[in-house]
C-alpha cells in the first residue's frame, strides 16, 4: 500500500506563499531579424519588493520588460505572475494584478490630466457603463498623490516634462494593480522630479520592478538589482554587492569610487572620469 503524503503544516504552506515570487522569469529568450537581443534570462521579483533592472545602453533592459508585459512575444522562456502564467491570463485579469508605465508614451489625441489619469481604471470599467464614483474618487486620490490635484482640466499635452510623467504615474497607480513594471521613469527628467517620482513610488505598497539609469537612484531606492550586460544577466544582489567599482567598470568602461552617504545610510556612487588635461 502506497505510503500517504504528509500533510503541510498551514503555518508553513502560508510562509511559502508569502516567500514564493511575486513575479518569475524564466529562460526568456528574444530575437529581432534573427540576432539575440536576450537570452535565457532569469527573474525573481519578492512580494513588497523594489528591484531595479541597470545596464548600459542596448543591453536588454527595455526588451526584458516588453517580453514580459507582452508588447512582445518572447521565442522561448515564461513568466509567472504569482504562480500563474501570465501570458495566459486574460487582459481583464492581467490588468488586474499589473500595471506599466512604458517609457514610450505617444498621445494620438489630447486629453485631459483627469481622463489621462481615469485610462487605469479601464480594466474595472463594463462596457458602455459611465465612470462611477469609486473610480472617480481613485483618480482624484492619485492626481492628488502625485502632486497634481488642480491640474484636472488641464490637457495632458500642455504639460511639462515632469508633469507628463507624474500624470502617467498616477494612471498606472490609479490601476491598484499589486505590481507595477516601469520603464526608467525618470528618463529625460531633471534631478528633483526624479527623485519626486522615485519617493511617490517607494512610498507605495507594490511590488516595483523598475529599468533604472542613475546607478545613485538605483542605491537609495531599490531593495535588489540586476545587472545586464549583452543581453545576459550579469548579477544580482543587494545595491551594495551589485554597485561595486568592478562591476561598474565592466558594465558602463568607467571607473568609480563608492562611499556611504551619511545623511541616508545608502551608498553614494562617484564617478572618475579620465578627462583629458589641457
Amino acid at each position: 500500500m502506497a505510503e500517504r503524503g504528509k500533510r503541510i503544516p498551514v503555518e508553513k504552506a502560508e510562509k511559502d506563499r508569502e516567500n514564493a515570487p511575486k513575479l518569475e522569469v524564466r529562460g526568456i529568450s528574444y530575437s529581432i531579424d534573427h540576432k539575440l537581443i536576450i537570452e535565457g534570462i532569469n527573474l525573481q521579483v519578492k512580494k513588497g519588493s523594489f528591484v531595479g533592472i541597470v545596464g548600459p545602453n542596448g543591453c536588454g533592459k527595455s526588451t526584458l520588460l516588453k517580453n514580459i508585459y507582452k508588447v512582445y512575444s518572447p521565442d522561448s522562456g515564461v513568466a509567472f505572475l504569482d504562480g500563474k502564467t501570465l501570458w495566459e491570463m486574460p487582459d481583464r485579469e492581467r490588468a488586474h494584478n499589473m500595471s506599466v508605465m512604458q517609457q514610450e508614451n505617444h498621445v494620438e489625441f489630447d486629453m485631459t490630466v483627469f481622463d489621462m489619469v481615469m485610462l487605469g481604471r479601464f480594466a474595472y470599467q463594463r462596457m458602455f457603463h459611465t465612470d462611477k464614483a469609486e473610480d472617480r474618487k481613485i483618480v482624484m486620490e492619485y492626481i492628488r498623490e502625485v502632486g497634481l490635484e488642480g491640474y484636472e482640466n488641464r490637457y495632458f499635452l500642455s504639460l511639462s516634462g515632469g508633469e507628463k510623467q507624474r500624470t502617467l504615474l498616477a494612471r498606472a497607480l490609479a490601476q491598484k494593480a499589486p505590481l507595477i513594471i516601469l520603464d526608467e521613469p525618470t528618463n529625460h527628467l531633471d534631478i528633483g522630479y526624479q527623485y519626486q517620482i522615485m519617493n511617490i513610488l517607494k512610498r507605495q505598497k507594490l511590488t516595483v520592478l523598475s529599468c533604472i539609469h542613475d546607478l545613485n537612484i538605483a542605491a537609495a531606492y531599490c531593495d535588489e538589482i540586476v545587472l545586464i550586460r549583452k543581453g545576459h544577466v550579469f548579477g544580482v544582489g543587494r545595491p551594495e554587492e551589485m554597485l561595486t567599482d568592478e562591476n561598474i567598470y565592466r558594465l558602463f568602461g568607467i571607473h568609480a569610487r563608492i562611499i556611504p552617504n551619511d545623511s541616508t545610510g545608502k551608498l553614494h556612487i562617484i564617478f572618475l572620469p579620465e578627462l583629458q588635461k589641457d
